[in-house]
């Protein structure tokens, strides 16, 4: 497995330089047990209840792009404190991370409050796609019924097929991919509605492409 060793302290002072030298000599001893490959390393500086940190952001491009599958951390409190916490667990979750600790030796065991607080996330979330898909069907079927007919957005109707590289907005992709959580099928459904004639395999290909841009 490939994996991120991930490393924070919560201040910049010079004497916390022996923390964080300490968590990346155990995070590695715990590498080689484990027989990791270790792609990143990353060490930080900074308050574990802010989210906005350069090195999460690092980390979790990483796992987007696939080059790693597995997190490495000293204990829980490492990667954040609070809701912070929290958030990264469920996003890590979602993008079906594996997180080992050197606390436990092995893989992270969560607390009974944090297990229930994410699947209560969890399904909220499920809900709220739920909703917004139900709100989308809903809108495009008023549409329909007061004449709007879809097929008016397609382009290069009267062309041959592959002929041209399909054109819809990435943008919308990106947005519903990352702040709706939606499934590659999910967005196509939806571009679909909008008279965006796409496959669940185009609108994959086009989110990776635009990732590695």
């Amino acid at each position: 497995m490939k994996a991120i060793i991930y490393c924070r302290v919560s201040t910049d002072k010079k004497t916390q330089e022996t923390s964080l030298h300490r968590q990346k000599e155990e995070l590695l001893q715990l590498a080689n047990r484990y027989a990791f490959t270790i792609v990143e390393h990353i060490e930080e500086q900074a308050s574990g209840y802010d989210i906005n940190r350069e090195g999460v952001f690092q980390m979790l491009d990483y796992f987007s792009s696939g080059e790693a599958d597995s997190l490495l951390i000293q204990d829980e409190t490492r990667l954040g404190r609070g809701n912070s916490k929290i958030a990264l667990f469920h996003q890590l979750q979602k993008m079906n991370v594996n997180i080992y600790t050197a606390l436990h030796d092995g893989e992270l065991e969560l607390s009974e409050s944090d297990s229930m607080v994410l699947q209560i996330v969890s399904i909220v979330e499920e809900y709220q796609r739920k909703i917004h898909n139900a709100k989308i069907k809903r809108g495009m079927k008023k549409a329909v019924d007061r004449g709007y007919d879809p097929s008016n957005n397609l382009t290069n109707r009267n062309k041959a097929p592959g002929k041209e590289r399909k054109q819809f907005p990435i943008e919308e992709i990106v947005r519903l991919r990352e702040s709706n959580n939606m499934t590659f099928e999910e967005i196509a459904q939806t571009l679909k509605g909008l008279g965006h004639p796409v496959s669940r395999a185009t609108v994959h290909r086009r989110y990776q492409e635009y990732q590695k841009t």
